[in-house]
């Protein structure tokens, strides 16, 4: 793999709507739908990319959730790469992780989201 893989639900309207705007950040990424993908080649446990956002490096390594989007913004220009940089770090990485979390439990109530997005209807 030439470049990373951001996954992302496609049965979730704002995570296909966050997907869509990723690019714009100016990031040297790939992006696919977690129900598109080979998950098992690619080395993504499928409960937890239902939770949490996948992103596969290019050397196969793989993150989710808050230190996914942290990689995906390090492939990209300044100031970004230093954002993702910073969402990994001591005392930011605990902050990150909540927030990310707190977005994600709250999916479906955010813009694009809807009942499909619920991770407890999963």
């Amino acid at each position: 793999m030439d470049r990373g893989l951001m996954l992302n639900d496609a049965d979730c309207g704002f995570c296909t709507r966050t997907a869509a705007l990723v690019p714009r950040l100016g990031v040297d990424i790939d992006r696919s739908t977690v129900q598109s993908a080979d998950l098992a080649a690619l080395g993504v446990d499928e409960d937890r990319a239902m939770v949490e956002m996948p992103y596969v490096h290019p050397d196969g390594r793989v993150e989710y959730g808050h230190r996914a989007f942290a990689a995906i913004l390090r492939t990209g220009p300044l100031p970004w790469r230093l954002v993702g940089r910073l969402m990994t770090t001591r005392p930011v990485d605990a902050l990150a992780r909540r927030a990310y979390h707190w977005v994600a439990a709250n999916r479906s109530r955010l813009p694009g989201g809807t009942v499909a997005c619920s991770i407890d209807a999963r």
